[in-house]
């Protein structure tokens, strides 16, 4: 246990896919977890630890009861929106009650009732239906924080002791991907990398390498001009700010476990230009954290898993890892 902290705020995330049993089994598993309450429906995880065949107790609560109650049953925060009790049906019935959960975890965190926000996989196509006008968490999660008067420039990190990723463009087409590329937007998420792995991570100075984006980094502009128009240029702005960057390197080197050894963190052009490489060496272990928030927020490094949700199979360890970094962070 962390002793008087406040605990970690989870969320529900989207109630038909695989959330609601991944929170039951970090409680179960919670030895030597931070204490963590769940803003979720108390009646959606009592049915799924039904399913699961596993006893856990729901204690109903609010944050700053979460700390007593943990370590005799799973803490939970009521929602006020319904949720229906479907798994692997996602609905967009639910949506309302997936953005509330959401919206709670960090409010707590900035009221000082929680000291980090761990969330649960969403199914954004289900909160589409309903109206959300979000490409995703991240971009959410730094809507919130600008509403409650705190700058934000949201960047995803995927993070794993074996590897650690950012994407500079996220949740976008990949036709899109080369058109929203900027020099400004390649040096404004290469400086809160820096400025973040050097805060929350402890890195002295961190050590960046980024990703061309055309095969071969471009070949000296046979395979394409990015690299020599714009992301050079930014690397060279990064590096005059005393930043530790080189690049651009051709993606299909980049990842082995010798050019691995030679730096901190990699930035990729495009989302599956980096998120390949790190579910592949870390699928289980992998965690999303997002940089740039002035708060801590990490997550499972995979999706709702609707085909396996209310089967009791889902493995919670990427969960556990979310937590115990959200903990490590915010100590």
């Amino acid at each position: 246990m962390t002793g008087d902290m406040p605990p970690l705020a989870m969320t529900m995330g989207d109630p038909a896919g695989i959330g609601p049993e991944l929170a039951l089994a970090a409680w179960r598993n919670r030895t030597p977890s931070a204490p963590f309450v769940v803003f979720a429906a108390p009646g959606i995880l009592a049915a799924a630890a039904k399913r699961a065949g596993f006893a856990a107790t729901i204690i109903e609560t609010d944050a700053a009861g979460a700390q007593a109650a943990f370590s005799n049953g799973l803490p939970v925060v009521p929602l006020t929106n319904a949720v229906e009790d479907a798994p692997g049906r996602s609905s967009a019935a639910n949506a309302a009650a997936t953005i509330e959960s959401i919206e709670r975890a960090v409010k707590a965190v900035h009221q000082g009732e929680a000291r980090a926000v761990v969330t649960n996989p969403i199914a954004k196509a289900a909160l589409y239906q309903a109206g959300f006008k979000y490409p995703g968490h991240t971009e959410y999660l730094g809507a919130l924080a600008e509403a409650w008067g705190a700058p934000a420039f949201p960047v995803m990190m995927i993070w794993s002791e074996t590897l650690k990723v950012v994407p500079v463009t996220i949740h976008i087409p990949l036709a899109d991907a080369p058109k929203a590329l900027t020099a400004e937007l390649i040096i404004r998420t290469g400086r809160i990398v820096d400025r973040d792995l050097r805060a929350r991570f402890g890195v002295a100075r961190p050590r960046l390498a980024v990703a061309g984006l055309n095969p071969h980094a471009g070949e000296g502009g046979a395979m394409g001009r990015e690299e020599i128009a714009i992301i050079g240029p930014a690397i060279e702005v990064l590096r005059a700010e005393g930043i530790d960057v080189v690049g651009p390197l051709s993606a299909d080197t980049m990842f082995h476990p010798k050019a691995r050894a030679r730096y901190d963190v990699a930035l990729t052009m495009y989302h599956d230009q980096g998120l390949i490489p790190v579910k592949t060496l870390a699928f289980d272990e992998g965690v999303n954290v997002t940089l740039g928030l002035p708060f801590v927020r990490t997550s499972p490094d995979h999706g709702t898993a609707f085909d396996i949700a209310g089967k009791g199979v889902a493995n919670p360890a990427s969960l556990i890892a979310a937590l115990k970094l959200a903990d490590r962070l915010t100590r």
